[in-house]
């Protein structure tokens, strides 16, 4: 386990430097940590140098409330990068990992050569809809919530092949700080991309689930028509955690992508 401090507060990291000359970062999606990625990394070493982290109130990371949203954990992502040196990455996001890639790439478009947003769009949600998870969350736990995360995250047939790894799923989200998940709730719910999407230039690949209840795969399609010459897929019979319903198809798109 790697450490590293931040104005403070400390982030959990893994770097594997394999002396390439790019570098995947990977970025979580709401309620994880980023032992959601292990396989799509067996996958990708090959290619690249691999750099995990936690965001702010998840993992192993720490607790601090952002002042400016989205773009807070966008900072500490370049903090991280630049500590580590790190130039050339291709950024691989996933729910609010995928709107914070944007946002990253918008304010230091030196540390980004290709995004690749899965499950996410310009605006997710509405307030309403947001409002109502904090309320819930803060009234009965993340324990109300992850039965039907679970069954928005995966599909039957996955749930069906593979049901002690939805449970450990499940406890990865139950176990999240729940201020930390409140926070990114908030921060999810007052974010809107649109206008930094329109600017990016470098290479895009955006992956929708067909079957993704938490961003339909309309929502994914319009940030790709957002972002010049971006690349629009759909993994047929996904659900949100694309990552790992479909780690296969997920793999050889981003595969074919980079090559």
């Amino acid at each position: 386990m790697s450490f590293i401090s931040c104005n403070g507060r400390v982030i959990h990291y893994r770097y594997s430097n394999n002396n390439s000359d790019q570098t995947f970062l990977f970025i979580n999606s709401l309620g994880t940590d980023f032992r959601i990625w292990d396989e799509v990394v067996n996958d990708l070493k090959a290619f690249g140098n691999i750099l995990l982290y936690d965001k702010r109130g998840h993992g192993l990371s720490d607790l601090a409330k952002p002042k400016y949203g989205l773009k807070d954990y966008a900072e500490e992502t370049y903090f991280l990068l630049e500590n580590l040196s790190i130039k050339n990455c291709t950024v691989i996001g996933i729910s609010v990992g995928g709107m914070i890639a944007p946002i990253l790439a918008h304010r230091h478009p030196e540390r980004v050569i290709k995004i690749i947003v899965c499950g996410a769009a310009n605006k997710i949600g509405n307030s309403q809809t947001w409002n109502e998870r904090i309320e819930q969350v803060r009234l009965n736990g993340l324990k109300s919530i992850t039965e039907s995360l679970m069954k928005k995250w995966f599909s039957p047939s996955f749930t069906e092949k593979y049901p002690e790894r939805v449970a450990g799923y499940k406890n990865m989200v139950e176990r999240c700080d729940i201020e930390g998940y409140i926070q990114a709730c908030e921060a999810i719910r007052d974010e809107d991309i649109t206008e930094i999407s329109k600017t990016l230039k470098m290479p895009t690949l955006c992956i929708a689930g067909s079957e993704d209840q938490s961003v339909p795969p309309e929502g994914v399609r319009t940030l790709s028509q957002l972002i010049k010459d971006a690349k629009f897929e759909i993994i047929n019979g996904s659900h949100h955690m694309t990552c790992i319903d479909n780690k296969e198809i997920f793999t050889e798109m981003i595969i074919d992508f980079i090559k």
